[in-house]
């Protein structure tokens, strides 16, 4: 199998509209999808996934990690997600505060039995495991806070790889969309935003109630699972968020290496790399 990966930033609307800002993101993700690609070429699919969720949580340029949005009490709280293909084990954090990587958080989680934490439990746990205390806010974050910008924050981040194994795995990262009730949960530390098995891998965007009532992500990868095409799937999953004009976007890859991505609206920053080119689309 040819490793492939397949890394998005979410929708290009939480912060500026500016085409300069949109060059930045589309720059940034090729150069995280050509580092991620290296990266692959020597560890599992499942490895690569936090690698390159890391690094978009590392970028302030998108809503996960450093940059996060805030919420209506003036905090930032993530969550993330991390699930492996082979094992069917999914970890993630939810409503986590002060620290620099959630997808790490995640990834530690992995091997416990008490896979998903969310709030003061999730950051005890962290703590206890030796990550550090870090501010994820930056002053772009406080500008739009300060001046009450309700624009929809829709720049979660994940990442979709499969291995010279034919293992997939796939990772979603989140700082919420901003403005929320503290305590507001997203799909992204869930099975509808981030769901993976042998057969397929999905990470989600966008409004996560709205991936939440058609659990999108486990949608997509059971229709594959049993055996419809990924094109066919995704087409037959996002008709469902219609009825009620769901906005989302997915990223998505196969067992058998094909890439596929689908957005209710086309505003979504991601990229992809099959080894012999990078594509990088919006």
């Amino acid at each position: 199998m040819t490793p492939k990966l397949i890394i998005h930033g979410g929708f290009f609307s939480e912060s500026s509209q500016s085409v300069e800002v949109k060059i930045a993101k589309q720059n940034a993700l090729s150069e995280i999808a050509k580092a991620s690609y290296q990266y692959l070429q020597t560890h599992s699919a499942l490895e690569t996934v936090v690698f390159a969720t890391e690094l978009l949580e590392n970028d302030p340029l998108f809503n996960a990690g450093t940059g996060s949005q805030i919420q209506s009490d003036g905090k930032i709280r993530m969550s993330a997600s991390l699930m492996d293909g082979i094992t069917k084990k999914f970890s993630g954090v939810i409503n986590i505060e002060n620290v620099k990587n959630p997808i790490r958080v995640a990834e530690k989680l992995m091997p416990f039995d008490d896979t998903v934490l969310g709030g003061e439990g999730a950051l005890m746990f962290a703590r206890i495991h030796g990550f550090e205390y870090y501010d994820p806010i930056i002053p772009q974050r406080v500008v739009e806070y300060e001046a009450k910008k309700k624009a929809k924050a829709l720049g979660t981040v994940g990442c979709v790889a499969i291995d010279a194994n034919g293992n997939l795995a796939a990772a979603t990262s989140t700082g919420g969309k901003g403005f929320e009730i503290p305590g507001r949960i997203s799909d992204s530390a869930t099975t509808a935003g981030n769901f993976c098995n042998e057969f397929c891998g999905v990470s989600c965007t966008g409004v996560g109630e709205d991936i939440l009532r058609v659990a999108l992500a486990t949608k997509i990868v059971t229709r594959v699972t049993d055996g419809m095409k990924i094109k066919e799937a995704f087409q037959k999953s996002f008709d469902e968020l219609k009825p009620f004009e769901g906005f989302a976007g997915c990223i998505a890859i196969d067992k058998d290496g094909n890439i596929f991505h689908q957005d209710s609206f086309p505003s979504m920053v991601f990229a992809s790399f099959n080894g012999n080119e990078i594509v990088v689309f919006n």
